[in-house]
């Protein structure tokens, strides 16, 4: 602090955040200036840069001198044109690179929750670049509902130290992809990578230019899918709606985190936890680790995220899981007590990571931003799966270098993160199991002759409701049903409908399909082929056949890999 000129400058933010005893917050505390001479005043956070959407500053507090925020030079009042929002005055090659979903949500909510500072969000979101992406996303973000978020990262060489790495020729492709899903009720969320070499088709899609204009790109069929960003101008809007096209599964939001994130978080985090199978050594990446746990932070950890022939058959793919086992470990440092009771590394994150954050317009307010990361925030780690698009080698070449979606396992994963079925079992939903157990399976049961159903089929294989039809009347007495045909719409569970009267029939029927006590709905009983009044047993996607009890508490997990971000992994 300069006493002598009552100012504030150069000084580490960290500083400036106090705790305040009535409240238990840290909150931002200016000491008011003295006179000045004429020079222009800065502020003792940094101010935000110049957007194209930027807001007037927030009002003070009384007795803050908070000086205004200062806007770069050369950066004119009035935006000029820009493509999807890009901010005036940067290069358009300014590209963007993703190893972390954590980079700027997680980091951001730490520093939110400790603080409760607006002033400090609004110079966070002055950080962030925006793009439009129109119709590819959605338009608002809704706290009440499950969300997708689809992290996008490219091969361009950007930022100070990365001369090194990336093609120096890229136009800037989808290097690194994680498809985010958060469930509904945040007891669990999924990170799927999407391998960049897998073959797709890219639909038609329209992205803004420079100028104003909007152009038609169109589409490709047979390519990477690293080919859905950058090429042709190509933005993350074409990115997002690619995803949709080969996996069904509608993105809401973008975020992409360039190079320097992974050097600076990890730097911020005084390092991150790795461990390794046996000592690597790559020339190419300069990655010198030994057998076992290592601490890496700045530019080693860049290297670790990146190296490919340290591992296995030097794919793709086995980057994939080295990157998922490194998230892991990432979110449970940023998660440690040691840096959520550190204001001055939590400052340091979320510099770092909205200084490297690109989001799409509908999450790039600061409050948007904020709601984003409470949400996200809810997620335990140890219920953050990591898992991959399931792949197989592309049949069409004869020299394997190329992979397609496996048609035999991959839709499953792909419904089960639609229709926000948990990769992980949680407490949680157990403990509502057992509550919903006792309260629906206790009593008596009806005679199996007793029990009258209608079938339908809700997303099971075809044929799957006379074949179950056809086993209760022959193997388990139930004699009294009927195949009704297919349900209005697919479901990921199995469910039984009953009214009040018909639930010792329905305990009787839960007990020969093994049906949970969450499966069974209290409701109201419909009419069968005779007019009688009957129970309406759905067949959904977790049916495995006749005969087959369903005793689990979620859609059985396909046999795809996956990790959770709770547990260490080893790599190599």
């Amino acid at each position: 602090m300069d006493a002598g000129r009552g100012r504030s400058e150069n000084i580490d933010p960290a500083d400036q955040w106090v705790l305040n005893p009535n409240t238990g917050e840290y909150e931002l505390r200016l000491s008011p200036s003295a006179p000045q001479s004429p020079r222009p005043r800065q502020s003792p956070v940094p101010g935000p840069r110049r957007r194209p959407d930027a807001t007037t500053a927030p009002p003070t507090a009384p007795g803050r001198d908070v000086p205004p925020p200062r806007r770069r030079r050369g950066v004119p009042e009035e935006p000029a044109p820009g493509r999807r929002g890009h901010r005036p005055g940067k290069p358009k090659s300014k590209a963007k690179k993703v190893l972390l979903w954590t980079g700027g949500s997680m980091a951001l909510v730490l520093v939110v929750a400790a603080t409760g500072g607006y002033l400090y969000l609004k110079h966070l979101e002055g950080n962030v670049d925006t793009i439009d992406v129109g119709d590819a996303g959605a338009s608002s973000f809704k706290k009440d509902e499950a969300f997708n978020i689809l992290i996008i990262g490219t091969d361009r060489r950007t930022g100070e130290g990365n001369e090194g790495y990336g093609d120096k020729n890229s136009v800037g492709h989808a290097d690194t992809t994680i498809l985010l899903h958060v469930a509904k009720d945040r007891s669990n969320a999924t990170a799927m990578s999407i391998p960049r070499d897998m073959v797709v088709d890219i639909p038609e899609c329209r992205t803004k230019l420079e100028d104003g204009t909007e152009k038609a790109i169109p589409g490709l069929q047979d390519v990477r899918f690293n080919r859905s960003l950058g090429e042709s101008e190509r933005d993350p809007g074409c990115t997002m709606e690619t995803v949709k096209a080969f996996s069904g599964i509608q993105p809401d939001h973008f975020m992409m985190v360039d190079f320097n994130a992974v050097k600076t978080l990890t730097t911020a985090v005084d390092g991150v936890t790795v461990c390794l199978n046996r000592p690597i050594k790559d020339e190419k990446s300069k990655l010198d680790l030994p057998k076992g746990e290592s601490e890496i932070e700045g530019e080693q950890a860049l290297a670790f995220v990146r190296t490919r022939k340290a591992f296995a058959n030097s794919s793709d793919l086995d980057r994939i899981k080295v990157q998922q086992q490194f998230l892991g470990s990432l979110i449970r440092k940023m998660s440690s007590s040691d840096t959520l009771t550190n204001p001055r590394k939590l400052i340091k994150l979320a510099e770092a990571a909205t200084e490297a954050l690109t989001v799409d317009k509908a999450i790039g307010k600061a409050t948007t931003l904020k709601d984003v990361a409470l949400e996200l925030k809810k997620v335990p780690p140890k219920n953050i799966t990591f898992t991959t698009v399931p792949v197989k080698d592309n049949p069409a070449e004869v020299i394997k270098a190329t992979v397609v979606v496996n048609e035999a396992t991959a839709p499953q994963v792909f419904d089960m993160i639609k229709n926000d079925v948990s990769f992980t079992e949680v407490k949680e939903q157990k403990k509502k199991e057992k509550a919903a157990v006792a309260a629906r399976l206790k009593g008596t049961k009806a005679d199996a002759s007793e029990v009258r159903v209608r079938i339908l089929n809700g997303g099971a294989e075809s044929g799957s409701a006379q074949d179950q039809l056809t086993y209760l009347q022959t193997q388990e007495g139930v004699t009294k049903s009927e195949n009704a045909g297919n349900a209005e719409a697919e479901q990921a569970r199995t469910t039984l409908e009953y009214a009040p009267d018909q639930a010792d029939q329905a305990r009787r029927l839960a007990e020969i399909m093994g049906l949970s006590g969450s499966a069974m709905k209290p409701g109201e009983s419909e009419l069968n082929s005779q007019g009688l009044p009957t129970m309406t047993l759905i067949l959904g996607k977790d049916f495995k056949g006749a005969g087959v009890k369903l005793d689990s508490s979620s859609a059985k997990t396909p046999n795809v890999e996956k990790s959770t971000a709770d547990k260490v992994q080893c790599a190599g």
